[in-house]
């Protein structure tokens, strides 16, 4: 059938990555916004003050307040935590002084429930939550979507991504051998040239986030491995879900030590915290834990936490851990799962890049983008070949239904999916704040106009369906800021006043890519209305007859 290796795996490339491509452009599109999502969430949600977290200034107080009123409200609890402010991005959220416990667990059952509260360092005195921010979905549905899809089973949606996920990783690989002068042809442009261009343009974006793509897809099979290759545990514990719990009180036994109730520490916490900023810098303590397990010889221990970021192994944050009687030094906590669960946390981390700051999502938000570039223009370099192959056998001035069916998918997926992003914002303002399940009516407002976009491009002939819905796309994303400044006072201007570079920042994206929008509208309108090709062909004929006279 095929004559070598590279014909094979050219086939192999151009069929794999054309039946996934609009799953995987959902996937990109919705995943990208994920480094982001506690930040989409608080755009969502202007109810929120915008926060700025301050140091303490008096921390031995401040502990002493926060340990007074954990006795208060939660004597006799599992765990005591305090959370010491700080502004970093990382976790990717804002984190204000304020305590949390967990209760005993009732009979049979592993955890009890738990409780947070926010103080005032100063006073000690609960802070009011403030107003009830409304009811959204946020950044997590977005980030959920791009392995979960929606409106289907939870282990159909992460088996469906699993597959194309795989088919994806295939064609990554396949794609490499197919094109042997991928990396030359990566310094190779050559605008106006139909199908040639296309090819240039994909080759480029797959070349340059190459690695990014990689991780990216790999990474991503190994977040639910158990799932995809259930195998082993079955066949050692069993496929039913008691019979699993085993393994997992094996694999996670931090997580099923019986606790014992905890009381107050008798070493001051201050000194401690102390220590720990000299070894990860000032105001690199995210909490302190106080914790005591079932045992013989489990001491009360007291845990401070560092800031996440840095480490690879986000499961295994930087700890330091104390006695909380002498204050003396305790051995780290021992982690089970040795190197295999090491590795899988690391993948984890660089799949979801936890352990980079703010301007590291961002260099992984625009190597999302160019993963959505790369899908986009390899489904419509596979619609531009079979039409010119289509057209090239004698069928002029006929449709084949199988490349028009393609051409409207692709139209409706790379024009009409970042519209019905926008869309999901706008809903986030207009819709009611007391309209019942607030948040599932965001969700359909994406999916009704992404729906509305297939029939839109069925409607309208191709090239006008391309302009005008990139261009729709183009309005919708510069309207967002427009639309929150008269619904609400987190504008782009108080904003920039109050330096809060969150909701300022989302505002000035939702500009940028509505630039994007447009560029592509302007590249779309240049090389498919055929109208404007009638003009510049008409204004170049009389030159051309001046020439031949």
């Amino acid at each position: 059938m095929f004559s070598s290796l590279r014909q094979c795996t050219s086939w192999l490339h151009t069929w794999t990555g054309l039946v996934v491509g609009w799953v995987l452009f959902f996937v990109f599109v919705t995943g990208t916004p994920g480094y982001f999502q506690s930040e989409i969430t608080r755009w969502m949600q202007p109810e929120r003050p915008m926060v700025q977290a301050q140091p303490l200034a008096d921390r031995a107080a401040a502990f002493d307040l926060a340990l007074d009123r954990l006795q208060q409200v939660a004597p006799g609890a599992a765990s005591w935590h305090i959370n010491l402010p700080h502004a970093s991005l990382q976790p990717r959220g804002w984190q204000e002084f304020g305590i949390g416990w967990e209760e005993m667990p009732p009979d049979g059952h592993d955890r009890g429930p738990s409780g947070s509260e926010k103080l005032d360092p100063a006073t000690g005195t609960v802070l009011p939550s403030g107003a009830e921010p409304r009811a959204t979905a946020g950044g997590g549905t977005l980030y959920r979507m791009h392995y979960l899809l929606h409106y289907i089973d939870f282990d159909w949606g992460i088996r469906i991504v699993g597959v194309c996920t795989m088919l994806m990783l295939m064609a990554i690989v396949t794609g490499v051998i197919t094109h042997k002068k991928i990396f030359k042809d990566f310094f190779t442009f050559r605008p106006g040239k139909g199908q040639r261009s296309w090819l240039d343009a994909h080759n480029a974006v797959s070349v340059m986030a190459l690695p990014f793509f990689l991780m990216i897809t790999y990474s991503g099979l190994v977040f639910f491995l158990f799932m995809y290759m259930p195998a082993g545990i079955n066949t050692l514990y069993g496929s039913d879900q008691p019979s699993r719990k085993p393994y997992f009180t094996e694999m996670f036994p931090e997580f099923n030590r019986k606790p014992v109730a905890v009381t107050r520490p008798e070493t001051a916490l201050a000194p401690l915290v102390a220590k720990a900023e000299e070894a990860w810098g000032a105001g690199q303590v995210r909490s302190i834990s106080l914790m005591q397990s079932q045992g013989e010889g489990e001491p009360l221990a007291l845990t401070l936490t560092r800031v996440n970021g840095g480490s690879l192994d986000f499961q295994r944050p930087d700890t330091l851990r104390f006695d909380a009687r002498s204050a003396a030094p305790l051995a780290p906590e021992p982690l089970a799962g040795g190197a295999a669960r090491t590795t899988q946390a690391v993948m984890l981390n660089l799949h979801e890049g936890l352990f980079v700051g703010a301007w590291g999502r961002w260099v992984y938000f625009l190597a999302g983008l160019l993963g959505c570039a790369m899908i986009g223009t390899g489904l419509v370099l596979w619609t531009v070949k079979r039409r010119k192959h289509h057209l090239g056998s004698g069928f002029e001035g006929k449709e084949h239904f199988g490349v028009r069916l393609v051409e409207n998918l692709n139209v409706a997926t790379i024009a009409g999916l970042p519209l019905a992003v926008a869309v999901y914002f706008w809903a986030n303002r207009l819709l009611p704040l007391d309209i019942t399940d607030r948040p599932a009516w965001e969700v359909h407002s994406l999916f009704a106009v992404w729906l509305g976009t297939l029939f839109y491009a069925l409607a309208r002939p191709l090239h006008r369906a391309w302009i005008e819905l990139f261009w729709a796309g183009c309005a919708a994303y510069a309207l967002v800021p427009v639309i929150n400044a008269l619904t609400t006072d987190r504008h782009l201007l108080n904003s920039l006043r109050a330096g809060d570079w969150v909701l300022a920042g989302f505002d000035l994206t939702m500009w940028g890519l509505a630039a994007l929008l447009g560029l592509m509208a302007v590249k779309v309108t240049r090389r498919l209305d055929p109208a404007r090709a009638a003009r510049k062909a008409a204004a170049a004929l009389p030159v051309q007859e001046g020439s031949a006279a």
